[in-house]
Parts: structure tokens; sequence; C-alpha cells
């Protein structure tokens, strides 16, 4: 069993060699990419040096470079909808993606469509991508997919999207972590990294957000340590208290 930190990683938008430097340094067990890659080469190539141990999920921008990504030779390594066992031993959930009220908006009373294929069948042929959805819409979220997901165990659970604490958050997201079990939520897409602790006990997990590039190494019970920090986070107030928007 390794017993090297798990790196999360927050949206790297085009860069990586911070990712390899810091995974090849620490040692780590594992690198955990929290979507937004926007890749310019295959994934396989651009973390060449470490890609033994890289998982992720996919973010809203990735469907522009959907050949460097889904026709990757780590194509697999996608965890969108499943959990996984890492080297260390801890099952890591993922959900990748993000909310989009032309598909599925929580917020809202009903879906506009419950699966993918659902989705499928009624976009019109030329539109179809892969013979799917519209590309766009590979980064959308599908009430099946979250359910079928939330029918697993799992330790970590990371998403694209923020869960309940965030103001562009999502509290379905908080009731998928407990549904799964997990001690742990980790998300990107919003480039915060936001002190959410007075929420902790309430939640029922510690919930950590990574920012813009940065890593964070954290474990399955919640201990994080800032590897490097987002790009963002000293303006926005680096672990700053956030507001609490937590509702009853």
């Amino acid at each position: 069993m390794k017993t090297g930190p798990v790196l999360f990683c927050g949206d790297p938008h085009s860069q990586f060699k911070h990712i390899v430097k810091a995974a090849t340094q620490l040692h780590a067990s594992a690198v955990v990419l929290l979507g937004d890659m926007e890749l310019l080469k295959p994934l396989h190539i651009e973390l060449e040096a470490v890609a033994d141990r890289v998982h992720y999920i996919h973010g809203n921008h990735d469907p522009l470079n959907w050949d460097h990504l889904w026709g990757s030779t780590l194509s697999d390594r996608n965890i969108h909808g499943r959990v996984v066992e890492l080297p260390n031993g801890v099952r890591l959930a993922g959900l990748g993606g993000v909310f989009r009220t032309s598909v599925w908006d929580p917020r809202l009373p009903n879906p506009v469509f419950r699966s993918r294929e659902e989705h499928a069948k009624s976009t019109p042929r030329q539109d179809r991508w892969h013979d799917s959805v519209h590309v766009r819409h590979w980064a959308s979220i599908y009430p099946d997919e979250l359910n079928k997901l939330a029918d697993q165990r799992a330790d970590i659970l990371i998403t694209h999207e923020a869960g309940g604490y965030h103001h562009h958050g999502f509290e379905i997201l908080d009731d998928l972590a407990r549904n799964l079990g997990v001690k742990v939520t980790v998300h990107g897409h919003q480039h915060d990294n936001l002190d959410s602790s007075d929420l902790w006990e309430k939640q029922g997990f510690k919930s950590f957000g990574v920012g813009l590039r940065g890593i964070t190494a954290i474990d399955a019970d919640g201990t994080a340590e800032v590897v490097v920090p987002g790009e963002l986070d000293e303006q926005r107030g680096h672990r700053q208290k956030y507001i609490n928007t937590f509702k009853d």
C-alpha cells in the first residue's frame, strides 16, 4: 500500500508543470484532478511522468478538448459516477460536470432530462457527439448519474461543483456526501479555498475547495495541507471564514 499523500489539484486550465513537480517531489500516492483541465495535449502526455497515479473528474470546460480527455489513454481514470480505491486504500467517489437548467437544476422542481440517454433521443442526430448528447452536455450532470453514485460507499467525494456551504454551491451534493458516508468532500470550479469549518459538524463531513491551479494534500480524515496555493487565494482571502449560509 502506497503511503505518500493524495494531492487534490484545483482547475489547471492548461497548466500542469506544477502538478508533476509536486507529485514527484512529495512521492504522491495519487494525483486527483478536480476538472477544467483544458488540455492542449492528451492527458497521458501532459502528465506522463505521474500518469500511473492520476484520477480525475471532468469540468465544464473539458468538452471543448474532448479528444485530449475522453480520447486519452487515461480515459478510464475518469471516476465520474463511480467509486475507486486509491493505492493507499482510500475509497474515492467522483461526480464531474456541472448542473445546467437546460438539463437539471436541483433547485427547481423537476429535471428536464433524467438521463443522458433520454437527452440523446431528443437531440437532433446532426447535433449528437459520438451518437450521444451535444458535446457541451458531456459536462452536464443528470439525475440518474447522481442517484446511482449515491447507492455506493466512499471515504472522500470529489465534485466539480461546490457543495451547499458555498454561495454558488448545491445542497444536493451535501445529501450525496451523506448518502455515500464520506468524511470529506473536495471540489474545484469556483477557484476558492474558503474555510467552511464552522459548518462541518452540522454537515456531517469536512468540506474543502481547492483554488485555481492550487494543490492541497488531504487524507481520509480531513487533515489538509496546502501544497501550492491557488492563484486567487490571497486575493479572495486565503482560507477565510465563510459566511454561514447553511440552511436548516
